[in-house]
């Protein structure tokens, strides 16, 4: 800040312009872990979450400060409304996308996994069920399930009265619960199943990954068009099998996305598929394997989540 900006010792005077930024500034970069992971859960991709980020700055940036009582209300307001529109506007690019869509996979820290629920709001399974809720039932959920913020807050958000709020959050909690994974299963259940599933891809071993596989497992795989990938799910562990074949002896590379231990694919040193998994009783059930190069970017540095 400019030592010249500031009022003369002994005297007083309303803060700087400079100083206001400042304060505006430190205060979004105080709460952008958390602003991100709120648009995150609700668009399931990380680009576009990084572009409701920066329209939430810019209106921040915009207001008069010495108005906002509770400011990391106000930035979640804001970063929803933001994120509100353009799961609006996704919602028709992603009826044109060619083949299965899947969320943006995040390299994450392993700490994550240890926040149970947090780590579960930002697996590919659930982020894949919070797909089938509508964009207002979505932001709801995402509210209130993951970051516990109370119905008049939310209200104020997406623009309902609380009661309706209420009526949403219901339908939805129970949208979620007839499709999300049963059971818990401890991050360690899911890096044994992993790690078995590994060795019989590395090996060739189809008779080991038809044990890891459960018999009603599905795979999706995300190309983007612009990668090769199956256009529809693979189902049942026969044909997974089959399709994971024509890999056999690939190297795959252990690490932790969205919270969960997952497995890479690299070709020439480069990031070719990321491939997440979902575990019910010590089997595999849910494969999503991302090969759209332009999903993939996160996977070169770690993102910090936050509820």
């Amino acid at each position: 800040m400019d030592e010249h900006s500031e009022p003369a010792v002994g005297t007083a005077g309303p803060p700087s312009r400079d100083a206001a930024v400042d304060s505006a500034t430190r205060e979004f970069v105080a709460h952008r872990n958390l602003l991100f992971t709120v648009a995150y859960e609700m668009l399931g991709s990380a680009a576009d979450a990084e572009d409701v980020l920066q329209e939430t700055w810019l209106r921040w940036a915009d207001v008069d400060h010495a108005t906002v009582l509770d400011r990391r209300a106000y930035l979640v307001k804001v970063v929803t409304r933001q994120a509100l529109m353009r799961l609006r506007a996704l919602g028709r690019r992603r009826e044109s996308y060619v083949g299965p869509w899947l969320p943006e996979p995040l390299l994450t820290v392993p700490d994550v996994a240890e926040d149970v629920e947090l780590a579960d709001s930002v697996s590919m399974a659930m982020l894949l069920v919070l797909e089938t809720l509508q964009p207002t039932e979505r932001a709801v959920f995402v509210l209130r399930e993951v970051f516990d913020l109370a119905y008049d807050e939310i209200a104020d958000a997406v623009g309902k009265s609380p009661s309706a709020v209420r009526q949403i959050a219901h339908r939805a909690r129970a949208h979620v619960a007839a499709r999300r994974p049963h059971g818990a299963v401890s991050p360690s259940e899911t890096r044994d199943a992993l790690e078995a599933f590994q060795r019989a891809v590395e090996t060739g071993d189809l008779q080991r990954l038809l044990d890891v596989l459960a018999p009603d497992v599905v795979l999706l795989t995300d190309g983007g068009g612009v990668r090769q990938a199956a256009l529809a799910p693979i189902m049942g562990a026969d044909a997974v099998a089959r399709v994971l074949g024509r890999i056999a002896a690939v190297a795959l590379q252990p690490a932790h996305v969205n919270g969960h231990p997952a497995l890479i694919v690299r070709l020439d040193g480069e990031i070719d598929t990321v491939m997440a998994v979902r575990v019910d009783a010590g089997r595999i059930t849910g494969l999503y394997a991302v090969r759209n190069p332009e999903k993939l970017s996160y996977m070169e540095r770690e993102t910090i989540l936050c509820c």
